[in-house]
C-alpha cells in the first residue's frame, strides 16, 4: 500500500532553515559588533594612554623651559657679577698705572729725547716732545716695543722739524707725537711666560 504524506513538509523545512541562517546571522552580527566594541575600547584605550604620556611629556617640557630660562638668567647674573668684579679689580689696578708710566718712560727714553706733555686716555697714552735727531725718536719707539714690561704698542703719530729757542740760542730739533698702549696688571700677568706656556731662556 502506497501511503502519500499531505502535509507541508517542504514548506517547514523551508522555514526551519531560514530561522537558523536568521539565528546564525545574528549570531554573527552580535559577535562581530563585539569584536568592534572590544577592538574599539582597546584602541581608545591606546589613545588614551598615548594622550597622558604626550600631556606629560608637554608638562616635563615646559618645566625644563622654566628651568632652561632661570639658568640662562643665572648665567647672566653670574657675567655682570664677573663684569663688575673686573671693573673693580681693573679700578684699583689702575690706580697704580701713573706710577708704573713714570717709571718706564724713565727707563726707555733714551738721551737726546725730552718729553713735554703726556695724556693718558683709557688704556692709551699720547706723549709730545722733542729729539735731537730722528734716530732718538726710532729708538724710543724700539724700547717701548721691546723693552718695556708695561707698555707695548707704539705708534709714531707724528715728527716734523721745529726751532727750539730764539735767536742765536734756536736749536734746530724734531718734534714728535707718539701713541702706546699701557698694559694692566691681569693683562701684564697673561703675558707672563708662566701663563703662555713659554719656558724661560737657558743661559
Amino acid at each position: 500500500m502506497i501511503r502519500i504524506n499531505l502535509l507541508p513538509h517542504r514548506e517547514e523545512k523551508r522555514k526551519k532553515r531560514q530561522s537558523e541562517f536568521y539565528a546564525m546571522l545574528g549570531l554573527a552580527g552580535t559577535v562581530a559588533a563585539l569584536i568592534v566594541i572590544l577592538v574599539g575600547f582597546g584602541i581608545g584605550n591606546k589613545i588614551s594612554s598615548q594622550e597622558q604620556r604626550n600631556n606629560f611629556i608637554k608638562a616635563e617640557n615646559a618645566k625644563l623651559d622654566i628651568q632652561i630660562k632661570e639658568i640662562s638668567m643665572l648665567k647672566q647674573e653670574i657675567e655682570g657679577l664677573k663684569a663688575r668684579q673686573q671693573a673693580v679689580e681693573d679700578l684699583q689696578g689702575d690706580r697704580n698705572q701713573p706710577v708704573y708710566l713714570m717709571d718706564e718712560l724713565v727707563k726707555q727714553t733714551p738721551e737726546g729725547i725730552y718729553l713735554r706733555a703726556f695724556k693718558q686716555d683709557g688704556q692709551r697714552v699720547v706723549m709730545n716732545g722733542y729729539a735731537q735727531s730722528n734716530e732718538r725718536v726710532s729708538e724710543f719707539l724700539r724700547n717701548l716695543s721691546n723693552n718695556s714690561s708695561w707698555l707695548n704698542l707704539p705708534e709714531l703719530v707724528e715728527i716734523r722739524s721745529a726751532n727750539l729757542g730764539q735767536g742765536k740760542d734756536a736749536k734746530k730739533v724734531f718734534e714728535f707725537t707718539i701713541n702706546v698702549g699701557i698694559k694692566r696688571p691681569r693683562d701684564k700677568e697673561s703675558d707672563s711666560p708662566a701663563n703662555t706656556g713659554a719656558s724661560p731662556a737657558q743661559p
